[in-house]
């Protein structure tokens, strides 16, 4: 295998206006506020960063949240896989696929959690708008030419480095998106089963069991210590060997793995296949899916959200959830896929039902968008590929030990439609204010009080990741990559030091001091 090389650094150019925008929780036509910046590109390591600091991507565009000041507060909310235990709602969710899929039974029920399928397009609607106006200036394409020659000849270099180092190749994508796509048995992929008991997502725990039937576990154990010696003469008295002491029934309660890949009858009603296919750049098996994958989005915005026709446009649907500024890595010790967007596809009898748009980060599974058939709506495929992403993040877990949580995007608890997220536990919050996670059950009777919120309960604590040497942070300006000590020499304009400031305490010194600002 090729050995891998560091991506070139991101970059990226801050909005330093801002207006009130048509917000798309609570309709407010003029009360959501958030900060902007245009990623030409940017790393994996850059983006986990900045999601560490309430960033987030939509297509090209990285923004957040002013929290203070916006009418819905979004706190980036993450889940833990690896202690996660599915509800009785979502076992149902479970189950009814399992029975859909082996008999076809079509259930009525409903689930109690909303569906991942959150209205981030609604949401950041005001931040399209501002993206239109911008999107001439700010297209790498019509960037000056002298940056997209430096760009473009870094490139090369890596291009010539790599041709170096030996003829050997990475795993081609292709292989990869089959052995990591398939739900389902076939005799050249391999499947993930799951777990045994005692062998869960974390190999160095049990897995959870119900706290009344530990301690009916703890008795019976105690019972049997002091019993032990008359029990084992009485057991052998009767002729019976001791091997055959009786033994407590197992009744463990079945894992996430369990409920989703149990096995299905030879003459199941039908077959459920989920490939994880690379979005940007776009692998083969993107590019072959595209024009169907985008007559799904289309229906569902249709359908869901009531767009007209013409709005769910190709060029709309390709800037959305199709382009990202992520480059693709395939470090030695990541995950067999490797870094960077995806969209995993839903396949039902040989057609995509369902796409959940995803990052795989160097921590993480970031979930960027769903979107369904709207005849499948009765599958709640919205908790259903949540469960799966969750699954999947347990699965790659397995091969890269440090990614481990699953991030679902903003929980808004003065939205009352977007508290379904809270109910994927266990789950913490990001602080606002000091950007460290606390558990969600500690922030809920503030956010009951207040829709905003310090959620960090120590009055001491500050942000330790904030700016702390603004000389030390990297601009890109005039073919030439400088720290801003060296630039601010050649600058006149006193609004210009604010304006970099106030992008570095946004994205936090380590960020600021990797990534390269781009200035005219």
């Amino acid at each position: 295998m090729a050995s891998w090389s560091a991506p070139s650094p991101s970059l990226v150019e801050y909005f330093e206006d801002r207006s009130l925008f048509h917000c798309g929780y609570c309709k407010n036509k003029s009360g959501s506020l958030s900060y902007g910046m245009w990623a030409h590109s940017m790393t994996v390591q850059d983006y986990q960063d900045l999601i560490d600091r309430g960033w987030r991507r939509s297509g090209t565009y990285v923004y957040k949240p002013v929290m203070n000041q916006t009418c819905c507060p979004q706190y980036t909310i993450r889940c833990h896989p690896l202690q996660f235990q599915p509800s009785k709602s979502h076992k149902k969710v479970l189950k009814k696929m399992l029975k859909f899929l082996a008999k076809g039974e079509i259930s009525k029920d409903t689930c109690e959690d909303e569906p991942m399928d959150s209205t981030m397009e609604d949401a950041v609607a005001g931040d399209f708008a501002l993206i239109n106006k911008l999107d001439i200036k700010c297209d790498l394409k019509t960037l000056s030419s002298d940056l997209k020659g430096s760009i473009e000849s870094e490139e090369k270099k890596k291009e010539k480095s790599l041709k170096k180092e030996g003829s050997k190749e990475l795993i081609h994508p292709q292989a990869i998106e089959e052995k990591l796509g398939s739900g389902e048995p076939s005799h050249s992929i391999k499947v993930h089963i799951g777990p045994k008991p005692g062998k869960g997502a974390d190999l160095s725990k049990p897995p959870c069991r119900k706290a009344k039937e530990m301690r009916k576990e703890r008795k019976r154990l105690k019972l049997m210590q002091q019993n032990a010696t008359g029990a084992f003469e009485g057991f052998q008295a009767q002729g019976q060997p001791a091997s055959l002491l009786p033994k407590a029934k197992s009744n463990q309660p079945k894992s996430l793995e369990d409920l989703i890949f149990e096995s299905l009858p030879e003459n199941a009603s039908h077959k459920l296949e989920v490939r994880v296919v690379r979005s940007s750049p776009p692998s083969p098996q993107f590019k072959a899916t595209f024009q169907e994958s985008y007559q799904v989005y289309k229906r569902y915005q249709m359908v869901i959200h009531k767009d007209p026709p013409d709005k769910p446009t190709v060029s709309q649907f390709t800037r959305f959830l199709c382009s990202s500024p992520l480059e693709a890595e395939h470090p030695a010790n990541g995950p067999e896929c490797g870094y960077g967007s995806f969209h995993q596809q839903y396949w039902l009898d040989g057609k995509i039902i369902a796409v959940g748009v995803i990052d795989i980060l160097p921590y993480c599974v970031s979930s960027v968008y769903l979107y369904y058939d709207p005849d499948y709506s009765f599958l709640s495929l919205g908790v259903y590929s949540a469960l799966r992403e969750i699954a999947f993040t347990r699965q790659l877990h397995e091969k890269t030990s440090q990614l481990s949580y699953y991030y679902m995007g903003f929980y808004i608890h003065s939205c009352p439609k977007m508290r379904y997220k809270g109910q994927y536990r266990p789950s913490d919050l990001l602080c606002p204010e000091t950007y460290v996670w606390v558990p969600i059950e500690q922030c809920l009777p503030s956010l009951d009080n207040s829709k905003y919120c310090r959620l960090n309960q120590d009055p001491q604590a500050v942000d330790e990741g904030r700016c702390k040497d603004l000389d030390r942070l990297r601009v890109f300006h005039r073919r030439a990559a400088m720290p801003y000590g060296v630039y601010k020499n050649h600058q006149e304009d006193p609004s210009e030091e604010a304006a970099v400031l106030e992008y570095a305490n946004l994205v936090g010194q380590k960020c600021s001091e990797r990534m390269l600002l781009f200035r005219q």
